[in-house]
């Protein structure tokens, strides 16, 4: 059972990081400070920075935990899916109408103050390509048992940097774009399940 004091901790985290989540979309990484996470959620600016030392670990935090919305919501798809092909289209939809949606994926994908948040999905996105990869790998697997963890793997890493490349550049609706990615990797599926 939880403690007081770590339930405590756990609500306080979640709430600086849904202040931090509500002001990052107008504000960029740039423009956040941490006095006014602090204002927003109700408490000292020092207890921010106890929290997560400083703005860049906030940043990363918050954009950690929206990933992990995005996972849970592909985990979701998938589930509902009739095989592996279907689940990576639904998931592939999923998570570009998803980004569209919401507020802070929207603002770093196109809006001036928002741009200096991009990097969380490109330059500096090892870790969610890593989290993405790894969930979509071991989904693939239970879908297709006859895929190695190295195929399953290479697959999942594809089909991530596919859909963050149509996420970043948009230039078609999400079901066209899972409809390219599935076309892309039916072949190879065919070739790495034995």
């Amino acid at each position: 059972m939880t403690s007081f004091t770590e339930r405590t901790k756990a609500s306080l985290r979640e709430t600086l990081l849904d202040a931090a989540a509500d002001l990052l979309p107008d504000r960029g990484h740039a423009g956040l400070r941490m006095a006014d996470v602090a204002a927003k959620a109700g408490v000292s600016r020092q207890t921010v920075y106890n929290e997560f030392g400083n703005k860049a670990a906030l940043t990363q935090a918050v954009a950690l935990r929206t990933a992990s919305e995005f996972l849970d919501g592909i985990r979701q798809r998938f589930e509902t899916a009739d095989g592996l092909l279907a689940g990576i289209h639904h998931a592939v939809v999923y998570t570009i109408e998803h980004a569209r949606e919401n507020r802070l994926v929207a603002a770093a994908l196109g809006t001036e103050a928002g741009e200096d948040l991009l990097p969380l999905l490109t330059s500096r996105g090892e870790p969610i390509l890593s989290a993405a990869a790894a969930l979509a790998a071991e989904q693939y697997r239970e879908f297709e048992p006859g895929l190695s963890p190295e195929a399953a793997a290479l697959l999942a890493e594809t089909v991530v940097r596919l859909s963050l490349s149509h996420l970043v550049l948009s230039t078609h609706s999400a079901a066209e774009a899972a409809d390219a990615v599935t076309a892309v990797l039916e072949p190879a599926i065919r070739q790495f399940v034995h």
